[in-house]
């Protein structure tokens, strides 16, 4: 069996994808230049890891000539706060644009990483096709790859299926906290202040309302995109929006502590306040399964034991 190709395999989600690809049986080949994946999020996966950018002429020769099952496109700058235009859609939307080139030279599947960032501050729930209207390049270099993708639709041997992830939080994002600009989800840097006996820091008041949707509940969108028979976009989340105020209280119960909150001013004007996904009438064979409450207390339960 040919080897799945994971672009951004040392990365939060494809670190997890790779882990999961490898106890179904499959062979996995990671591809990431560690901008922002992390060699620790490696070190229990027994794959072949390869330094370069997901548009290397070598890689998309390899690409164009077979050599992979299946592509996982994770790789991007998932940093919602870069604002270099020209880099995010060098890095998003134009190294996608070689990919789709060369996988459909040989019949190969992708699949790849799109973003609830699509739909900016429209109006919730969020449904395909309905107020796609970004806030910031992040969301844009997004809705360029959909688009771009779905001009492949009919002319591509294999399906092409693009996952909308909203709010992923569970194991493995730690990385993404040392960076300047924390990246982790909010579970994990509530948690961590927790920890650190710090007072909680919200914007003001808590009330903004996301999609949270569980790791595994990511993983297991992107195993049913394996085996899928068509092309197209897909929402990956819980179903569900629900407040920052809910994870502390959450965050409270499972912990079983008192947590007092400061309220602060939101310096991103671009900042989402609403998001929802619209799961009716998905191409993929799968349905979220892990709830909120039932999410955080397994990731809590899994960071404590490793603390």
């Amino acid at each position: 069996m040919k080897p799945i190709l994971i672009t951004g395999g040392a990365g939060y989600i494809g670190a997890n994808l790779a882990k999961r690809l490898l106890s179904l049986g499959h062979t996995v080949v990671i591809i990431d230049n560690f901008s922002s994946g992390h060699w620790t999020n490696l070190i229990h996966i027994d794959c072949e890891v390869q330094a370069a950018e997901c548009d290397d002429a070598d890689l998309l020769a390899q690409i164009a000539q077979g050599e992979f099952q299946a592509i996982f496109h994770q790789a991007a700058i998932t940093d919602t706060t870069v604002m270099d235009q020209n880099l995010m859609v060098q890095k998003n939307t134009n190294a996608f644009a070689s990919i789709l080139k060369a996988s459909a030279a040989s019949d190969t599947r992708v699949i790849y990483a799109s973003s609830a960032g699509v739909y900016g501050n429209s109006e919730a729930p969020n449904a395909l096709g309905v107020g796609e209207i970004p806030e910031n390049i992040y969301g844009f270099s997004k809705l360029a790859m959909d688009r771009i993708a779905k001009k492949w639709y009919d002319k591509h041997p294999c399906p092409i299926v693009g996952l909308r992830y909203f709010n992923v939080y569970g194991p493995g994002e730690a990385h993404k906290n040392q960076h300047k600009q924390k990246t982790a989800s909010m579970i994990l840097q509530l948690y961590q202040q927790i920890k650190a006996k710090q007072t909680l820091r919200l914007f003001k008041y808590g009330e903004q309302k996301r999609d949270f949707v569980y790791i595994e509940d990511v993983i297991d969108a992107n195993i049913a995109a394996l085996t899928g028979t068509k092309s197209g976009v897909a929402n990956v989340g819980s179903g569900y929006a629900r407040s920052f105020n809910d994870i502390v209280h959450i965050l409270g119960e499972t912990l079983k502590v008192s947590l007092d909150v400061e309220f602060i001013d939101n310096p991103f004007p671009f900042f989402q306040t609403h998001t929802q996904a619209d799961m009716q009438g998905s191409i993929l064979d799968w349905t979220p399964a892990w709830s909120l409450e039932k999410g955080i207390t397994h990731y809590i339960n899994i960071l404590e034991s490793t603390s």
